[in-house]
């Protein structure tokens, strides 16, 4: 059987063999990644998948979970110092989550950034306060999302959590497509302040059913009438036709000669 689970908390999950193990979400795993001991929650059990999946050691015991827990109580501080010490270097960075590994080796602190910054002097530091390994990963605003949790105005929970992988981009073009230019960036934003990823879902069907609907001011012949089209509904496949004397019709596409 194959799970997920979630190593940073801003990360995407990744896929692991359960083995023998007894798993369900919100257990915590010890793995092996990339050569380092590191600790895990399972997110979601039974998945079907051909993506290759890693071996995990075992089911946190007692002691690992305190140890886990140890070094999250440590993560609020270690937030606070790097941040500090990244404004006394006036560095154009927001220092967003740190996570210390389950082997002690290493911290890694999660930023987000509008242009390049330079934080080897940042690192360097880092590394003296804390005598470990020091990483610096840089992350989107809807890494960071992701690694609150959350629900949506929709009342679901996040799509960056629930959906692993990557999320494909949401442009405002996916947007008018639907319809939905008009509402605003406010109705249209998810909490990461970036277009809900939900706008990329149906999108691409909104485009299909475009290429059979005409354009805005195209004319036909109604009844006798001559119209054009002045509203559509893609959804339903239908085109308001407003007419010389101003009275309107909503007619379906496919009945349009």
């Amino acid at each position: 059987m194959k799970i997920s689970a979630k190593i940073f908390p801003w990360d995407n999950p990744r896929i692991f063999n359960s083995g023998d193990c007894d798993l369900n979400v919100g257990d915590i795993i010890i793995v092996n990644v990339d050569s380092e001991t590191e600790s895990a929650m399972v997110n979601r059990t039974n998945i079907k998948t051909e993506e290759k999946a890693l071996d995990i050691i075992r089911k946190a015991t007692s002691i690992d979970i305190e140890t886990v827990e140890r070094n999250r109580d440590k993560c609020k501080e270690a937030v606070k110092l790097c941040r500090d010490l990244a404004s006394e270097k006036e560095l154009a960075m927001k220092i967003v989550d740190a996570h210390f590994s389950f082997d002690g080796g290493k911290v890694v602190f999660s930023f987000i950034a509008e242009k390049r910054v330079d934080f080897r002097d940042l690192v360097r530091n880092l590394s003296k306060k804390f005598q470990r390994s020091i990483r610096l990963q840089q992350i989107g605003s809807r890494d960071e999302a992701r690694g609150k949790n959350g629900f949506g105005v929709c009342g679901r929970e996040l799509c960056c959590v629930k959906f692993s992988g990557s999320l494909k981009s949401v442009t405002t073009e996916d947007a008018r497509v639907q319809q939905m230019g008009q509402r605003g960036s406010d109705r249209l934003s998810g909490l990461c302040g970036r277009l809900k990823c939900c706008l990329g879902f149906e999108a691409e069907q909104y485009r299909k059913n475009l290429e059979k609907i005409p354009m805005i001011g195209a004319k036909f012949n109604i009844k006798g009438k001559e119209g054009k089209v002045v509203e559509k509904n893609v959804l339903s496949n239908e085109v308001v036709i407003e007419f010389k004397d101003r009275s309107k019709e909503t007619v379906a596409v496919d009945k349009l000669k």
